[in-house]
Parts: structure tokens; sequence; C-alpha cells
């Protein structure tokens, strides 16, 4: 196989203005004015004879010779992407039969971020027809954003149906509004939640992604192809698409007043459960001074000297009921 780039093997040359007229000269005798024109040598039409004159060659004659190197360079190029294909079938035969038992699909455990985030783009490249992504954590670093957009824009410009469920905190983090300003103008769909369940990606219904419990989460990832598993993630999604509430204007960067309660009501229901601030504050996406802010918002309100205190007042009151979603 030649090393040259296979797109100039196969391109085609076409013949310029110039390159015919100095071919006509050529014809009838005329010298030419200028250099030959490139295109005629490319061609064929034109040679340079040993004593360094140019010679005129019928068309029929060069353009055999012309269009069987052309043949050749797309016959090999069949060769090579028959040769791909059969490599792919194959290691997909190995890949099955490595995680293959009975009758059950593999469960591919993918290690390191690095990794991860190459497998995961993978899968988003050859997504063709729906992308579902769970987002929790508040707002993503800037370089994770501009990665995500890259591989965002291109499925949604495939006509890939994207739907995106992130935390309410992201309404005030402007590089992830900026991104989903982004993508909304592309067709993709976002919403937000008060809590979300953990991180999920699901390509076409056949692949998910999800965190592995039992390891830190960036550095360990599941690759879920069991099509029950999957159908059962799908489900949690839906679930969470439907209590979530669109997010239609990302301009402002200001929660509205009935997301706040909402994010407000999370945080201590977390807190009546015994969690801790850093612990709220991990799972509902934002900072702990945020968290301690809302905490001193609930006892100024209750009136509470302790949080045990402040537990009990909170869960005596209904303040935790459950709200209807709001659509802002």
């Amino acid at each position: 196989m030649s090393d040259t780039d296979p797109s100039t093997e196969v391109r085609g040359n076409a013949i310029c203005p110039e390159g015919l007229q100095y071919f006509a000269d050529l014809l009838q005798g005329r010298a030419p004015s200028g250099p030959c024109p490139r295109c005629l040598l490319d061609l064929g039409l034109v040679r340079r004879l040993p004593d360094g004159t140019l010679a005129a060659i019928p068309p029929r004659l060069a353009a055999g010779a012309h269009t069987e190197r052309l043949e050749r360079a797309i016959e090999e190029r069949r060769k090579a992407l028959a040769a791909v294909r059969t490599s792919i079938s194959l290691a997909q035969e190995v890949y099955l039969d490595s995680y293959r038992n009975g009758d059950a699909h593999p469960v591919r455990t993918v290690h390191g971020a690095g990794t991860i985030g190459a497998t995961v783009s993978a899968a988003v490249g050859s997504c063709q027809e729906e992308l579902l992504t769970a987002q929790p954590g508040g707002g993503r670093p800037q370089e994770v954003l501009d990665a995500a957009l890259v591989n965002d824009l291109a499925a949604l410009g495939r006509g890939v149906r994207q739907r995106t469920v992130y935390q309410h905190t992201v309404r005030s983090d402007q590089p992830t509004l900026a991104y989903v300003e982004q993508i909304s103008r592309a067709g993709g769909e976002v919403r937000t939640l008060d809590e979300v369940f953990d991180r999920l990606i699901v390509c076409d219904r056949r692949i998910a992604f999800v965190p592995d419990p039992g390891a830190e989460r960036s550095e360990v990832a599941l690759a879920i192809e069991h099509p029950g598993v999957v159908r059962y993630l799908v489900g949690l999604f839906e679930h969470a698409w439907q209590r979530a509430s669109p997010l239609r204007d990302v301009s402002g960067g200001r929660l509205p007043a009935a997301l706040t309660d909402d994010i407000r009501r999370t945080i201590l229901r977390h807190m009546v459960n015994g969690h801790t601030d850093e612990a709220i504050a991990a799972r509902v996406g934002m900072s702990t001074r945020s968290v301690a802010h809302h905490m001193r918002w609930a006892a100024d309100r209750f009136g509470s000297r302790s949080r045990a205190q402040l537990a009990y007042l909170i869960a005596r009151s209904g303040f935790l009921d459950d709200h209807p979603p709001t659509e802002v």
C-alpha cells in the first residue's frame, strides 16, 4: 500500500482553462507561453521528453493510464475498508465472548478518567437517534463543557434527539448556562431538578454509562449493554425528566423563587435525615457556604437554637411536604 495520503490517490484532477489553452497550443505547433500547467502533467495529457521538450498526448491514451491508476487506488481502499470491517467484526466477537455468561450481556468496567472520556466520546460519536444525559453536581468545569459541546453539537447535527437533566443550581452557573444556550439553539432539550439520580449517559438505548458506586467517581465507570438494565436506567431518566422543570430562559442567572424553595426543601430534607453540610452540598451541587446560608435562613424562620431542634421543628411543620414541580 502506498504511503501517500489516500485522499490524493483517488482525487480526480480537473483541467483548468489555462491548461486547455496550453494543450491547444501544443497540438497546433504554437509555442505556449509560460510553464506547463500542473493539471496537464497530472492528467498525463502532456509529457516531458528526454530532451526537455513537451509533447501533447492523445486524451484517450492519457485517460487509460490515468483512470487505471485511480481504479487501482480505489480498489486498494475497498480492500482496506473490507479488512477494517472484518477486523472490527472479529474484535466484536472477542469482546462479547469475554463478557458473555450464558445469555447475559456485557457490563464492562472502564478505568481512568481519560479512558472513560474517550469511551463516552466514541459512544456519543456513534449515536444516531437519542442521547439521554443526567448531570448532577451543579456546574461543570469549563474544559469539560467545551469538550462536551463539540460532541453534543455534532450529535444534534446528525438529527440525534438530546435530553439533559441538571440540578436547579446550574441556573446560576454562567459557564453551564452558556453551554446550555448553544445546545438549546441546536435543538437540545434541557431541564433541571432539585436532585437527580447519579450521573447517567444513554446512547440510542443500547449502551449506558454510570459511575461505579464502589469506586472513585471520576476513575471508574460501568459501560452497560444489558438490554434490561438499560431499559431500567432509561425508566429512571424518564421519571426524573417528567418531574424536572424546563430550562427555557438561560439569560438571567437567578433562580426563580419556586425553584429556590425546591432547593431549600431538598437541603433541609437532607439535614433532617442527618446529613452534614458537606454531604448536602455534594448532593445538591452547591458550595458548603451556600448550604450554611440556607440553614441560617431556616434557623431564623423556625426559631431554633440547635441543629437537632431545627430538624425537629422542620419535620413537624409540614414544610417538607411534597409540592408539585413548577414550570418556568
